[in-house]
């Protein structure tokens, strides 16, 4: 799915925001907006989505597809071009080329929208069971990623933390495919376009938010430390580590 976000990028986020927030990024630690792809990475992700609508207005549902396909292989040439790591730039080609052949195989716009609807279902699921099974997802990237082993599940507060925080995503993915599933059955593509949009990035920077204020401060971070490093600008960085010139 273009432009999606799975909560495996909460840890990474976290774990810039660690007690030694501080100190100088590693030249090859990709912030939370860089794995967004940066502000055009942002916009680009839901250009194929709204190429796909427009076209398919005007000219049909096949030239839509086309259209479609087209905006996703120029959309990885850029990012290609922009030294993105290939898996980000091939990644969202795949999820297009994906989502263009539902559609071309349901015979309907509506069957472009599909593929990123099972994907919350199963996302959504996968979450649920985690907390169910008494392994929240949430807390098994975000202590792997941080190195802490599974040592925290004897922490019964951290645990119920970690439960509370598995669960804000689950209800993200679940509000997700609730309302798209909706506009699906009802087939109003232009909603349908709409609500991915909206409910993309918005929904998942609330979700961090949120996971932060839950664990966070059991794990030594603070959200104004994660917001500042996970949000910032690669330009900025990139002029830090520049040397410096004479005049």
């Amino acid at each position: 799915m273009e432009g999606a976000t799975t909560p495996e990028d909460v840890a990474t986020a976290a774990d810039e925001a660690g007690p030694d927030a501080d100190r100088p990024a590693a030249k090859n630690r990709l912030t939370l907006l860089d794995q967004m792809g940066g502000p055009m990475g942002m916009l680009d992700s839901g250009l194929p989505v709204v190429v796909f609508v427009i076209v398919n207005v005007v000219a049909g549902l096949t030239p839509a597809i086309v259209a479609a396909l087209s905006a996703g292989v120029l959309i990885a040439i850029v990012r290609l071009v922009r030294h993105k790591p290939v898996a980000q730039a091939l990644g969202g080609l795949v999820a297009v080329g994906v989502a263009a052949y539902i559609a071309h195989r349901v015979g309907s716009a509506r069957g472009y929208f599909l593929y990123g609807i099972w994907t919350y279902l199963v996302y959504g699921g996968a979450l649920l069971v985690s907390v169910l099974v008494r392994w929240p997802l949430i807390g098994v990237l975000w202590e792997g990623v941080n190195g802490h082993g599974m040592s925290w599940r004897r922490n019964r507060p951290l645990l119920h933390r970690y439960d509370a925080a598995t669960l804000v995503w689950v209800a993200v993915f679940a509000v997700r495919y609730a309302v798209q599933q909706w506009l699906y059955g009802a087939d109003q593509v232009g909603w349908l376009a709409f609500a991915r949009l909206a409910m993309g990035y918005p929904l998942f920077i609330v979700a961090i938010v949120a996971t932060v204020l839950i664990v966070g401060a059991a794990n030594g971070m603070h959200l104004p430390a994660l917001l500042r490093r996970a949000l910032a600008r690669p330009s900025a960085r990139r002029g830090a580590d520049r040397p410096e010139t004479d005049g």
